[in-house]
């Protein structure tokens, strides 16, 4: 029959006592020099985030030079009238397109879908009007 040993542990306080002091004032200088470290190191961190944001906010919007001629003005804002117009076509049948179920087995439209959705160009606008009806 096997004998089954006995573990004495002998309790000594004051060595308790040290390496509990110890294990504490080890974590209070690991948080210190964390600390320490963080802060030399935020202002490199936050300098170039400053200098991109901070143009931004201070320097005011340019303002566009006084028309000179009404009939140019018009001329422009017309022009702007027709882009906002055609931009908002194209948009409606690229979402009349994806609503179409025909269009889900084309792999052609699923493609100048895709090519419309991340990047807009008027190629691949015409192509999903081309595509996709």
């Amino acid at each position: 029959m096997p004998r089954h040993r006995e573990l004495k542990i002998t309790l000594k306080p004051v060595q308790l006592i040290l390496c509990v002091a110890f294990g504490l004032w080890l974590g209070a200088v690991a948080i210190a020099l964390s600390l320490w470290l963080a802060w030399r190191a935020w202002p490199q961190q936050v300098e170039p985030l400053a200098q991109a944001v901070a143009p931004a906010v201070v320097a005011p919007a340019p303002t566009p030079p006084p028309a000179t001629q009404p009939a140019d003005a018009q001329a422009e804002m017309f022009e702007r009238y027709k882009d906002i117009l055609h931009k908002q076509e194209a948009q409606q049948a690229a979402d009349a397109a994806q609503g179409n179920m025909r269009n889900l087995n084309n792999p052609k439209c699923q493609f100048w879908l895709q090519q419309n959705r991340t990047a807009p160009t008027d190629k691949s606008q015409a192509n999903v009007l081309e595509f996709c009806y």
